[in-house]
């Protein structure tokens, strides 16, 4: 998914029909997805150890002490939607760099991608078995769509990506209103009650999902082929994008906290207060972007971890999950989990997947998830060691 198309258009032999080598990767993109994959955690730790409402509710679980408060706003700056969103981002780019290396070694882009579409729906749908908030499905069914849009000009690209990613903070203020007229209850999203939630907040939360992950997959293909996303623009390129992205993105965002800080985390406005974190999303992920490429320009043993871990992001990702579900999740039933806690935990796995990641790609070309998606994939059996 992080493949540069071969510099040499006149083969003299016919093309590999397999995956990538690891010489012919851009690291800009390994890095970005390692960044990507380490900064989801803190959110998705949530639910591994708290209530599910602690997710979008910083006061509604693992409040004990003013630290815990202080970890759970800065999360919610720095944190919320804004690593999904590079997330997405990156697996929008992914699809398009996969079907150019299909198309320049003749290969059925449509059917082939479609194929590998299905095979990441099997393991999103074997994810969320054992974790409901599981990203892969959402993104095997946007995935299509991509496709479809993809040689579309870039900028119109970027502007019907920014538009979906934002159809959430439009119709947020509906939902909201439909919610306090009496159409059901907000438990279970926004409270530790055991009441239900309505269908319109139901409908409503579907929709702003696919739409912010749709926007951000639109969005990255667009910034691919305009040669932002691959580190192709001068360092000043990513220093004013990383500058202005994060300012205006966390001044909005921050904005939107204090706002919650001032109502008290009233239900009143349990999703008309996201709208703010929803506008600052994309401005930030591009700022992360930006500061991730300029520091990838560099060469330093962390940098290099970094791309290994993104090397391994499905691999990283799913083990995220196990790590979370049998630490944390037993950790839960027997004491009340912090989030100060979960910073701690966190810390650890980041510290973990940043070694074995390296120790893994040091004995073998592909982690093995990967691995496993590309056998599948290519219908044939993919060299693994060194």
């Amino acid at each position: 998914m992080t493949l540069t198309p071969p510099t040499d258009s006149t083969p003299k032999t016919p093309p590999p029909q397999g995956p990538v080598q690891s010489v012919e990767r851009m690291t800009s993109l390994d890095a970005l997805r390692g960044f990507a994959i380490l900064a989801i955690l803190p959110m998705n730790a949530l639910s591994f150890g708290l209530h599910d409402a602690a997710y979008r509710n910083v006061s509604a679980d693992g409040i004990a002490q003013p630290l815990d408060w202080v970890f759970g706003l800065l999360s919610m700056i720095f944190v919320d939607q804004k690593a999904m969103a590079l997330f997405s981002l990156l697996f929008g780019v992914g699809v398009e760099v996969f079907a150019s290396r299909a198309a320049v070694k003749g290969r059925r882009v449509v059917w082939l991608s479609l194929w590998r579409f299905f095979l990441l729906a099997i393991i999103g749908v074997a994810h969320m078995f054992t974790w409901e908030g599981d990203v892969l499905l959402l993104y095997a069914l946007c995935a299509p769509i991509v496709l479809l849009f993809r040689m579309a000009p870039p900028k119109l690209l970027v502007g019907l990506g920014v538009s979906l990613s934002l159809a959430g903070a439009v119709t947020a203020p509906f939902a909201q209103n439909a919610i306090s007229s009496g159409s059901g209850g907000l438990d279970d999203y926004w409270t530790t009650g055991t009441g239900t939630t309505s269908d319109v907040l139901d409908l409503w939360f579907v929709a702003d999902g696919f739409g912010r992950a749709l926007g951000l997959m639109l969005i990255g293909v667009g910034l691919y082929r305009l040669g932002v996303v691959q580190g192709a623009r001068d360092k000043d390129y990513y220093s004013r994008l990383a500058v202005w992205g994060l300012g205006i993105g966390t001044t909005i965002t921050a904005a939107g906290i204090a706002f919650r800080l001032i109502t008290d985390w009233s239900s009143d406005y349990a999703l008309t207060g996201h709208i703010p974190t929803t506008i600052g999303t994309v401005p930030m992920a591009l700022g992360y972007m930006g500061l991730i490429i300029n520091w990838n320009r560099g060469s330093s043993p962390l940098v290099e971890r970094f791309r290994n871990l993104g090397r391994m992001a499905l691999t990283n990702y799913l083990t995220q999950t196990a790590l979370g579900l049998t630490t944390l999740g037993y950790l839960a039933d027997r004491v009340d989990v912090t989030r100060t806690m979960i910073v701690a935990w966190f810390l650890a796995v980041w510290a973990l997947q940043l070694w074995w990641s390296t120790w893994w790609l040091a004995r073998f070309r592909y982690g093995p998830f990967e691995w496993a998606w590309r056998c599948a994939t290519y219908r044939s059996l993919q060299p693994m060691l060194r």
